[in-house]
């Protein structure tokens, strides 16, 4: 069956108008405050959450490799097997990609060749959070960024406004993609936008995100506002530098990076 223009653009607004009015319905009912946000008693706590990647600590492939696996296996991440479709919430890059505004012919050859390990990066100022219209992404008081997969719509505005490429679109039915799936953590669906989390669900159990577990060091999780912390211990003690941070999102993902080593 095909329409015409007229009775296309007819059905194009009256859809935009219940998006609209379907927003509008939630915010009157005050659905909207899941930014507000209270740790179960065993949960871990933090005035605001952030991770130091400790690029010293990886050495091989497989340093990589288990990190990635760790994340991907417990959140039921599919693998599609192809970079169209694929969905990742913690993968790997090079420093050119990663760090555009840092780039220099004068950084060390090793560093230029070096894999990054890349996240959401938890921004202090998150612009998805601002585009999106329904609230499925939102910041929690603690400073992490969630996805909430049921209020989300598909719109992918929050992937346009994020400038580090952190959040993937379920093109396709993902649950038969998923090796094994984990009954602890909920299957998304087509048309759902998803991403890292800093395993909010472990945390509330009093347990660290999983990469940090797999990482056997090599990622530090902890309060950045607590002067007394093993971030802010590291931090105060290495040169650190974040993912364009020139642009005022206040990433919460922090990279310690040598010197000689890479040369």
């Amino acid at each position: 069956m095909s329409i015409d223009r007229r009775e296309f653009l007819k059905i194009a607004g009256l859809t935009g108008i219940g998006i609209g009015l379907g927003a509008t319905n939630l915010l009157l009912r005050g659905g909207l405050e899941a930014s507000q946000f209270e740790p179960p008693p065993e949960g871990l706590t933090a005035e605001r959450w952030a991770m130091v990647v400790d690029l010293r600590r990886f050495k091989t492939e497989e340093d990589y490799r288990r990190v990635i696996e760790a994340c991907h296996r417990i959140h039921n991440v599919p693998d599609f097997g192809n970079p169209k479709d694929e969905v990742k919430w913690i993968w790997t890059d090079t420093f050119e990609h990663a760090f555009p505004g840092q780039k220099s012919e004068f950084i060390p050859e090793g560093l230029k060749r070096l894999p990054f390990l890349l996240l959401c990066n938890h921004c202090d100022n998150p612009p998805c959070v601002r585009v999106c219209p329904t609230k499925a992404t939102f910041k929690r008081s603690d400073g992490i960024v969630m996805q909430d997969f049921h209020r989300c719509i598909g719109c992918r505005f929050c992937m346009s406004a994020c400038p580090y490429g952190s959040r993937s679109f379920n093109w396709r039915d993902p649950r038969p993609f998923i090796k094994e799936i984990d009954p602890a953590y909920p299957t998304r669906t087509i048309g759902v936008v998803e991403k890292c989390t800093f395993c909010e669900e472990r945390l509330a159990k009093g347990l660290e995100p999983a990469c940090v577990e797999a990482s056997r060091g090599g990622l530090i999780f902890g309060d950045l506002a607590d002067p007394d912390s093993e971030v802010r211990r590291v931090l105060g003690s290495h040169y650190a530098i974040r993912r364009k941070a020139e642009l005022g999102t206040g990433p919460s993902v922090f990279y310690i990076i040598g010197g000689e080593e890479y040369a």
